[in-house]
């Protein structure tokens, strides 16, 4: 059996996944990747922190009428303060394992499934700096997350811009990303102010935003083909004027223009340009043309847009209709399937999505293995020979590899072994693919508890795994016992 080093990269342009906002709640990973087959290259999870105002840290539309409480309100952005859940860490908060707050317990699920974390914080800009550097130190040990602050910064809805001037929200953008960097600069930050210029050629507060261009790590647009921003205090329906509708056509053309804005105001100093939220709301085009019009954009937009580096699907369950599944209103553990679902599964597996497999040279045992995060990890990649579509495929490990924490593909597919698990069975690969010949399985080691453990002088980048033994497979071409009249498999 031959084993050989492997390296994962970036994929030309990576795909983010939204879990969670003000509209649903999170999905365990390992579901999502059981429905999706694969995993991204980093999972949105959407905060609040305004720890100074009064009922925090309640989430908002859970307050008391006198703190900004539901009653009379008509427009989900309403309330006292933005009605995401409560980051709990910072000033009084916890991130340690055994009475961690969110999103603490949601961001170690994700990295310890192979994923990055990107952090959407929206913060009240008067909070003073200790309060930074807590939120900085919260995060260091989560690798190399994306924090997206006070994110779609030059709209009028989130607390922080009714409270502030967009000059003050830019500065305090600067002020929060050199905190960042002086405390945990391996964290990457996003400004999230992208929108088509207008008749002055310029985007949206462009001018005031100019040092926060010039400081972030990465320029970002939220942008939507189609949104109901009434949902769900009315009904997308005719003539309404709580819902949009756009083309795919100009939409590419509006992410070019943005780009090319940023550009000048850095002097050509480019920075990765990515689309942090995204969808088409079935509110508005029903479920099959979602589906459709989405499916479209996504083959187009490697072409038609390559500035754009990732572009986050926003969501995976959705109370509304901008979900891959919509919540069931009867049991919110339960999404309800939408056509869109089976559509996203196909651009996930389009070849410029996906992250770059380099073979590198043959391993032996025990094996090292370097978790650096979705675009630049190093794992193995075990070389099996297949006679034919197999009926058994299961992969096992044996002594201290059992309590490895490990990410593993075959066939395109990709599987999850959690530690203390010794089999994982591999069969659901070639459910939908047939495949013989020559395959590999690919095994990567993301960290088990979901942090990188303060050992080494890479520490807060890198996570190192030793594999002892070489893993051991039962493959099998006919059934322990075969019928006496039993019809070929089909596919």
């Amino acid at each position: 059996m031959k084993i050989t080093h492997l390296h994962m990269g970036k994929a030309k342009c990576a795909l983010d996944l939204g879990d969670g906002s003000e509209r649903g709640e999170y999905v365990e990973q390992d579901y999502i990747l059981q429905k999706l087959g694969r995993p991204h290259r980093a999972i949105n999870l959407m905060y609040c922190y305004y720890p100074l105002d009064e009922g925090w840290p309640a989430r908002a539309s859970t307050l008391a009428t006198d703190m900004g409480g539901p009653q009379g309100v008509s427009f989900a952005w309403d309330y006292a303060y933005d009605d995401y859940f409560p980051y709990q860490g910072g000033i009084n908060g916890s991130t340690m394992y055994q009475d961690a707050g969110e999103p603490f317990l949601s961001m170690r699920d994700v990295r310890r499934h192979g994923q990055d974390v990107i952090l959407t914080l929206t913060i009240d800009c008067a909070v003073t700096d200790d309060h930074l550097i807590k939120i900085a130190e919260d995060l260091r040990p989560f690798g190399r997350l994306m924090l997206r602050i006070n994110h779609e910064a030059t709209g009028n809805w989130f607390a922080f811009n009714k409270r502030y001037s967009y000059q003050q929200v830019a500065d305090f953008f600067v002020r929060f990303h050199k905190i960042i960097k002086q405390h945990s600069p391996h964290i990457k930050t996003i400004l999230c102010i992208g929108d088509p210029p207008h008749e002055d050629g310029k985007m949206k507060y462009e001018d005031e935003f100019a040092e926060a261009i010039n400081a972030a790590d990465f320029w970002s647009t939220d942008t939507y083909l189609a949104l109901h921003w009434g949902w769900p205090f009315d009904i997308a329906e005719p003539g309404g004027n709580s819902h949009k509708r756009g083309s795919n056509t100009q939409m590419l053309k509006d992410f070019n223009l943005e780009y090319e804005r940023f550009m000048i105001r850095t002097g050509n100093k480019t920075r990765p340009f990515v689309v942090s939220e995204f969808n088409a709301d079935g509110d508005v085009t029903g479920p099959f043309e979602q589906a459709q019009q989405l499916g479209d954009f996504y083959r187009r937009l490697p072409q038609e847009a390559p500035c754009i580096t990732g572009i986050t699907f926003y969501q995976f369950r959705d109370r509304g209709r901008l979900g891959l599944e919509i919540e069931d209103p009867n049991n919110a553990n339960i999404g309800c399937e939408q056509p869109i679902l089976e559509e996203y599964k196909k651009i996930l597996n389009m070849e410029v999505y996906m992250p770059v497999m380099t073979a590198g040279e043959a391993a032996v045992f025990p094996a090292k293995l370097r978790w650096g995060g979705s675009e630049d990890s190093d794992g193995l990649a075990v070389h099996l020979h297949l006679e034919k579509d197999p009926v058994f495929c299961e992969v096992s490990f044996s002594g201290d590899d059992i309590k490895l924490n490990l990410m593993m593909e075959i066939n395109g597919r990709w599987f999850y072994k959690k530690p203390g698990i010794k089999s994982i069975d591999l069969i659901p690969a070639f459910f939908d693919k047939k495949c013989s010949g020559e395959i590999a399985l690919r095994i990567f080691a993301p960290p088990p508890d979901g942090v990188n453990v303060p050992t080494g002088d890479d520490w807060e980048i890198n996570h190192y795994t030793e594999m002892k033994n070489q893993p051991e497979f039962r493959i099998r071409y006919v059934p322990a016992m075969q019928a006496p009249e039993c019809p070929p498999r089909h596919l």
